[in-house]
């Protein structure tokens, strides 16, 4: 294992919910990333993060992590979920909130 995919590893299991993403949750520096980030937000969760802007190692390493040719990309348990259409899709049906729930982690439930 290189690295940049130890490195990947070590983040992806540092938060329950880890997005890596150009740009900060606060600061994102493309659409798909701040849809994301704004899902995430509006449902209070606590978010580790990762700007793939400031690693090209770690920006080419995720995406041969998990297979998948586009950022950003959301982590739960340390498990790959997906990108912003999927997350947002997931969002809109509950669906996000119903792996959330199972997998125990807290989150505000507006809805």
């Amino acid at each position: 294992m290189s690295n940049s995919q130890e490195t990947i590893k070590n983040l992806i299991n540092s938060n329950d919910v880890f997005l890596f993403m150009k740009g900060t949750p606060d600061f994102p520096q493309c659409g798909f990333s701040g849809q994301v980030a704004q899902i995430l937000a509006y449902l209070e969760l606590e978010v580790g993060s990762f700007n793939i802007l400031e690693d090209e190692d770690v920006r080419q390493g995720v995406k041969d992590f998990s297979n998948w040719p586009t950022l950003p990309q959301l982590y739960i348990k340390g498990e790959f979920v997906g990108g912003a259409d999927i997350i947002r899709e997931m969002f809109q049906a509950g669906e996000l909130q119903t792996m959330l729930k199972e997998k125990g982690i807290s989150f505000s439930d507006k809805g």
